[in-house]
């Protein structure tokens, strides 16, 4: 009764130790589910196979993303494999958008074809955008923890990180208020 005790108080611990605190993005078991559900046009075919493959595929998924990448995404912010992962994101025009997750930021591909860069700087803590060619910064992060916005009549604008300071920006962009719920 003792060893039973033991081995379920070690499993238990283990658990909450790797439930708790930092839940990350687990992308490896992520990638590897969307991988194992669409591997066939046959859903049967996939389950059969992920019924073979699941004992062993998961749990060291589970494990390697549990112990090391989620770690790394914790301590460096960013998961090594986030990057070029490809969201299909529906604009507000109604059309589709190939978004494509880069390790500087963020490559969008309209429906026309045409490529905008969202690029990240480390140093500065600032987003910039790329568009043909010509590169433009759009905001950056202070030390004080608000925002330095770039309009786009050549002004800056001091706001904080929050919906009053996106509101404010809008303003200025617009000249108008949007109602918000």
């Amino acid at each position: 009764m003792k060893k039973i005790s033991l081995k379920v108080s070690v499993v238990l611990l283990a658990g909450a130790f790797l439930c708790s605190s930092c839940i990350g993005s687990f992308s490896l078991f992520n990638k590897y589910e969307k991988w194992q559900c669409n591997m066939t046009s046959s859903k049967i075919v996939n389950g059969i196979v992920g019924l073979i493959l699941q004992p062993f595929c998961a749990p060291v998924c589970c494990l390697v993303d549990a112990v090391v990448l989620n770690t790394i995404e914790f301590w460096s912010g960013s998961n090594p494999l986030a990057s070029n992962t490809i969201q299909q994101i529906k604009g507000q025009d109604g059309r589709y958008y190939a978004v494509k997750t880069t390790k500087q930021g963020y490559e969008i591909k309209s429906p026309t074809g045409e490529v905008t860069l969202l690029i990240h700087n480390e140093a500065d803590d600032s987003w910039s955008m790329s568009q043909n060619g010509v590169t433009t910064e759009i905001f950056r992060y202070n030390a004080d923890g608000t925002i330095e916005a770039n309009l786009q009549n050549g002004q800056t604008l001091t706001v904080s990180a929050d919906q009053a300071g996106l509101d404010q920006v809008r303003q200025a962009i617009d000249g108008t208020c949007y109602a918000m719920r």
